[in-house]
C-alpha cells in the first residue's frame, strides 16, 4: 500500500463507493488519486473496472493498459482486461490474454469461464466445451456453465447430449426454464418440441 496517508484515505473512500456500486462517485476519487500517484495499480485497476461498469470500455482499457505495463502478471488486472475486451467483442485480443493467464494457471476458472463464452461467440463450440469441462471438474453443479455447454451442443446439433445437460442444469436451477424457452439455439434445434424437454 502507498505510504501517503492522504492517498490511502482516498483509496479507501473510493473502494467503499466502488463496493456500493456507486461507480461515478468512485471514478472521481480514483482520478484524484492518479493525479498524485499516476502509477497506483489499485486505483488504475478499479478505475478501469468502474469505467467498464459504466459502459466506457475504451477509457477503461486505457487505464488497464497503463497498469499492465509494470504489472504484467497481475491476474486480477488481466481478468478485468479480458472482461472488458469481451464486452467490446474484441475476441482475438481477449483470447490472447486468457491464454497468457492459463499458461501459468491452467485451471483458473474465472478465465476459463470467459474463454468458454468467447469461444462460443466465435462459433468454436467444441473448444468452448473443453473449457466448460475443465470448470465442471471443479464445479460439477455450476448451472451457468452447464447451460453454456448445452447451448454449445445445440449449436453442434447434438440433441441428446444437449437435452441431458439442460435437464441437469434445470434440476439445479429451476428458474432456468424461462431462459431455456427464450434461447434461440434451443428453439432452432427443437422447435415446438422444446416445451417437452422443459420439466413442468
Amino acid at each position: 500500500m502507498n505510504s501517503d496517508p492522504r492517498i490511502n484515505s482516498l483509496l479507501d473512500q473510493a473502494n467503499q463507493l466502488f463496493l456500493k456500486k456507486k461507480f461515478s462517485e468512485a471514478i472521481s476519487f480514483y482520478e484524484e488519486i492518479l493525479q498524485s500517484d499516476s502509477e497506483n495499480v489499485a486505483a488504475l485497476n478499479n478505475l478501469g473496472y468502474a469505467l467498464s461498469k459504466s459502459g466506457q470500455y475504451e477509457k477503461a482499457l486505457s487505464y488497464y493498459n497503463k497498469a499492465i505495463r509494470n504489472n504484467s502478471d497481475d491476474v486480477a488486472l488481466l481478468v478485468n482486461i479480458v472482461s472488458c475486451l469481451r464486452k467490446q467483442k474484441e475476441y482475438d485480443k481477449a483470447l490472447n490474454f486468457c491464454d497468457q493467464v492459463l499458461e501459468k494457471n491452467p485451471n483458473y476458472n474465472v478465465i476459463l469461464y470467459h474463454k468458454e463464452r468467447i469461444l462460443s461467440s466465435c462459433g468454436k463450440y467444441d473448444d468452448s466445451n473443453h473449457c466448460c469441462d475443465q470448470i465442471l471438474r471443479d464445479y460439477p453443479n455450476n448451472w451457468e456453465v452447464l447451460y453454456d455447454k448445452a447451448k454449445n451442443h445445440a449449436n453442434l446439433k447434438n440433441s441428446e447430449e444437449c437435452i441431458k445437460i439442460l435437464q441437469f442444469a434445470m434440476s439445479i436451477n429451476p428458474n432456468l426454464k424461462i431462459k431455456v424457452q427464450n434461447e434461440k439455439s434451443f428453439q432452432k434445434l427443437f422447435g415446438a418440441e422444446l416445451t417437452k424437454i422443459i420439466p413442468s
